[in-house]
């Protein structure tokens, strides 16, 4: 510890001593440094002492001492100065903080009058200073506890501003008494205006006497604050602060609703990040297919997607999200056609405390609150129930959802990117989809192609779910055998690209080869594979059943002068034609 950080207090007490005293009083630090003088000595202030002077003895001994005759002391023997010393005598107190020497607190005669002082009255000069250099010693103490409590208020203000959430403490009154940076931000209000606020006049239920008296903490309830133009809407917790078993406060924690759900959306979209690119297909009609995404994913217009099962519509619809100015927010997919009919509209547009038997405590937000500033995808919109068209449309229209149990509407900022793989137009002419729904999202159609229709893909396709695959079964297969890949070719996928994917780790999973061959495919790829051979065998070119039929028909008529005439007219043909056959194919006559 050092003694120069309270040397204001230090030259206050030596000028104290100095004047009560009527000596002069030079006090030193452990690097015998003088840190406060008086008098005669003040042009000394700064000025190093020798290290074999009387003040580095009881430094080094940690012990008092008091010198009558300062050049006959043997400890001034070894002085360099002691020739030029005007000191007559002196008294001298080390400075001790836990047992440990700090510095030196000295009196010193200047004259024969001052020196008879401090003789005949030594033993209780040395005991003043002891006092007084505990004093001192303690002032250091004081300020190292002070440095301390400092220190650590300052880490745990730093920890209090790296909470993302917002902190609050009350005593016992509810009256704010401490918060980070995050509660003014959260109040929108300045650190010296939100210090002192009763926190019942920021959030209305929160009833801080309820809580103290109830001796329980609480969890996630809900609150609304509204201040200026500021509204927000978020969940509250509180702890109660006990010192010695006496409730003196509660520290509150407050979560903004929408912070949550930017969460939340980071969570759900972390390595699912999709991109054009990861689309597989560098057929014609797939190129321009991804061309027209690209140009949707530049809008903010809703998307209909349309394709058979299995094609990759919500592979589509990610690429658009990310390829947009909303690839930051969240993409909330939902299936409607997956959810219970009663539990759709919940899910959907979420609900209140107290909605319905079984709900949530607290509520719950729904699928488009949660995708607020991204994008929700409904896929398989064609599966929707007509009521919940309607509620729909209402958020195509005026971009406000209401909850279920609710009073107000909420304002949402959201792209709609829909899918189906139903005949949506076929629906709105039997009465099972409204029209003026099917307009509004058929914005921008996109019509993706099934796996059939592009069979220069299919090569593309298998070889990097193979690389999936590897890696999710933890095998290293090289490739697929001609006759493999053949099939895979051949087979017209009714699943798409999913019942691919299937076949593949399917094969992946029964290989044990370097290549994938025949034996590996599934049992209904092989049985395709036998029904083509089957086929094939049965089928007879066109060129071999002409020349068995003019074989046949010259058989026919051997023997006669005419048989090759007889037998071109039997089979239609011009008499030169029958001949130029005939020769083509190397076919005897016998007449």
């Amino acid at each position: 510890m050092e003694l120069k950080k309270i040397v204001s207090s230090v030259q206050s007490i030596a000028q104290a001593i100095a004047s009560v005293m009527k000596v002069e009083v030079t006090i030193v630090d452990k690097n015998l440094d003088r840190i406060a003088v008086t008098g005669e000595k003040k042009a000394s202030f700064n000025n190093r002492i020798d290290v074999d002077s009387i003040f580095a003895y009881s430094l080094k001994t940690g012990e008092g001492l008091v010198v009558e005759n300062p050049k006959e002391h043997a400890v001034c023997k070894r002085c360099k100065d002691k020739e030029n010393c005007k000191e007559y005598a002196e008294v001298c107190c080390p400075i001790k903080v836990k047992d440990e020497p700090v510095g030196v607190i000295g009196l010193i005669a200047l004259n024969e009058e001052q020196r008879k002082e401090i003789i005949k009255n030594r033993e209780d000069l040395l005991d003043f200073l002891n006092k007084m250099a505990d004093l001192i010693g303690t002032k250091l103490i004081e300020l190292e506890k002070t440095e301390k409590i400092k220190l650590l208020l300052k880490e745990l203000e730093t920890v209090l501003n790296s909470v993302d959430k917002s902190i609050v403490a009350v005593d016992e009154e509810g009256k704010i008494i401490q918060f980070n940076f995050k509660a003014t931000e959260l109040f929108n209000m300045d650190g010296n205006k939100l210090k002192g606020i009763n926190i019942i006049d920021l959030i209305e239920n929160i009833n801080v006497n309820e809580i103290l008296t109830g001796n329980e903490e609480v969890k996630n309830i809900p609150f609304e604050y509204n201040h200026a133009d500021c509204s927000i809407r978020g969940f509250y917790s509180g702890k109660l602060i006990e010192v010695e078993g006496s409730k003196i406060g509660m520290v509150f924690t407050f979560s903004n609703v929408c912070e949550m759900l930017e969460v939340v959306n980071y969570i759900s979209n972390t390595n699912i990040i999709t991109t054009f690119d990861d689309i597989i297909g560098n057929s014609f009609v797939m190129e321009q297919v991804k061309k027209d995404a690209k140009k949707a994913s530049f809008s903010n217009s809703t998307v209909l997607i349309h394709g058979e099962s299995g094609t990759g519509k919500e592979l589509f619809a990610r690429a658009i999200h990310f390829n947009s100015n909303r690839g930051k927010g969240p993409f909330i997919p939902i299936n409607c056609a997956a959810i219970p009919e009663s539990l759709l509209e919940s899910e959907l547009f979420g609900y209140e405390e107290g909605s319905f038997t079984g709900g949530k405590k607290g509520g719950r937000a729904g699928k488009f609150e949660l995708a607020n500033k991204g994008t929700i995808f409904l896929d398989e919109i064609g599966d929707m129930p007509i009521h919940l068209q309607t509620k729909l449309l209402r958020v195509l229209q005026e971009y406000t959802i209401e909850k279920i149990g609710a009073n107000d509407n909420i304002s949402v900022d959201v792209r709609i990117i829909a899918a189906t793989n139903r005949d949506l137009e076929k629906k709105v002419l039997e009465g099972e989809f409204r029209e003026d729904l099917f307009y509004r999202l058929n914005v921008i159609p996109i019509h993706i192609p099934p796996l059939r229709e592009r069979k220069e893909d299919v090569e593309n396709i298998i070889y990097e779910l193979l690389r999936k695959c590897n890696k999710k079964l933890n095998k290293n297969i090289l490739g697929f055998n001609k006759d493999a890949i053949d099939i895979f070719k051949k087979y017209s996928w009714p699943g798409n690209v999913r019942e691919l994917e299937n076949s593949i780790e399917y094969a992946v999973n029964m290989c044990n080869l370097n290549f994938i061959g025949m034996e590996d495919l599934p049992v209904r790829l092989k049985k395709k594979k036998e029904c083509c051979k089957n086929i094939e065998e049965r089928i007879i070119p066109i060129k071999d059943l002409e020349r068995r039929e003019i074989e046949k028909a010259l058989e026919y008529y051997k023997g006669d002068k005419q048989a090759v005439e007889k037998a071109a007219r039997a089979l239609g043909l011009g008499r030169a034609t029958m001949y130029r056959k005939i020769k083509s194919y190397n076919i005897t006559v016998s007449l």
